[in-house]
């Protein structure tokens, strides 16, 4: 199905960061897959776990226990607030599950009436019914019927309209820390901590979409550390298969007393090959040092970034993000940057709010930054250069 406006691009193969394409040419990938490949291309150990899985058991179902699911369960309790964790596929799945961990809470409390949830402007949960209805984009909605019902909205960052918001009905609050795709927007740590105040005086469950901010991307394990906020419940996906298709639901026993046996269910998720993926990216990720590595870089990128934007402040408005999840937003539409980019053979991601994002994988050099940085630099003046020359166009007609 035409479903995606996709480039006229292949790759035949990766390696760390780079890509090179099925005519033999290398791509600076700091698209990552969308925040995906957090350990670049066909990084070895991950390589390795997979293959040798493979070898033995690739796919047993959920009616028996999945030894390496438990470790990995047990590794991200260790390394989070969680006391239990649900596998599925995707990140939409573990949005999908989030929302029913809400949901079960409140009726397993005896309040069955306690079944919405607010969510924020410039959300995004993911492409399923209901996570579509979470984010409300009517973009995204549009053709497909009525909206499933059971959310209600609110400025991001806004605490007054959240607690507006709130009603007799309301059972938890879901947020992103860093808004991906709605345009990389932040909010102060005050509002995130304001929200952990409601839920704790309504005896709400505050619930964090970790898809694109877990597993390293913003320089901590997981984005609510950087906030100083603990949530209740926390989607993942993306970063923790590397590739590997997963998504993780993760809880602490109080917020997910309600998931019994039976209350929810999936045929793929956690079976043996995808969670090898994931234990080899937990070895990596939590080796001593490496998230401290992706600070430092951090702190060099964003540097480099406000450079770039002096120079060109025709093509780039502001610098947006944290960790290794940064956003241009541009001052000409945002796919001129992304083409200009590609141009020079380094591959970013559109978002909302006119925004580019780049997402290099937290194994990027300082080499490699500086490199891309490079590119950026020629790609904007390419735009200024196009930008000079319809100008004078104008003036000519």
């Amino acid at each position: 199905m035409p479903a995606y406006a996709r480039v006229d691009l292949a790759f035949e193969r990766g390696e760390g960061s780079w890509l090179v394409s099925t005519t033999g040419e290398r791509y600076l990938d700091f698209a990552s897959g969308v925040a995906v490949n957090a350990l670049g291309h066909a990084h070895p150990h991950v390589v390795e776990a997979i293959t040798e899985q493979a070898r033995r058991v690739i796919h047993v179902s959920n009616l028996y226990r999945v030894p390496e699911g438990e470790r990995l369960a047990d590794r991200l309790c260790k390394a989070s607030f969680a006391d239990v964790v649900f596998f599925a596929n995707s990140g939409a799945e573990a949005m999908e599950g989030v929302i029913k961990v809400v949901r079960k809470y409140q009726s397993a409390n005896g309040h069955p009436e306690r079944w919405r949830i607010v969510t924020f402007e410039g959300s995004f949960h993911g492409r399923t019914m209901a996570t579509l209805a979470a984010a409300k984009n009517k973009k995204h909605l549009d053709g497909f019927g009525p909206v499933m019902d059971g959310f209600d909205q609110a400025p991001f960052g806004d605490i007054e309209a959240t607690k507006k918001a709130i009603g007799k009905e309301t059972a938890g609050i879901l947020v992103e820390p860093v808004q991906g795709e709605g345009g990389v927007r932040s909010a102060p740590p005050a509002f995130f901590k304001a929200l952990r105040q409601i839920c704790d005086e309504n005896g709400l469950l505050l619930a964090f979409d970790e898809v694109q901010t877990g597993i390293g991307r913003l320089g901590e394990m997981f984005g609510y550390q950087r906030l100083g906020v603990t949530p209740d419940v926390m989607g993942l996906a993306k970063g923790l298969g590397a590739g590997f298709p997963i998504g993780a639901v993760l809880a602490t026993a109080e917020a997910g007393k309600g998931m019994t046996a039976g209350t929810h269910g999936s045929t793929f998720g956690g079976n043996p090959l995808a969670m090898a993926a994931g234990n080899a990216v937990l070895d990596v990720v939590l080796a001593p040092g490496f998230l401290d590595r992706v600070k430092h870089l951090e702190r060099l990128f964003k540097q480099r970034l406000a450079e770039i934007k002096d120079r060109h402040p025709t093509v780039i408005a502001e610098v947006r993000g944290e960790g290794l999840l940064i956003g241009l937003r541009a001052a000409v539409p945002n796919g001129d940057l992304t083409d200009a980019l590609r141009a020079e053979k380094l591959l970013g991601v559109g978002a909302g709010d006119n925004v580019v994002r780049l997402l290099p994988p937290l194994i990027v050099t300082e080499a490699e930054i500086a490199d891309a940085v490079g590119r950026l630099d020629r790609a904007c003046a390419a735009v200024e250069r196009s930008l000079q020359g319809g100008r004078k166009q104008g003036a000519a007609g």
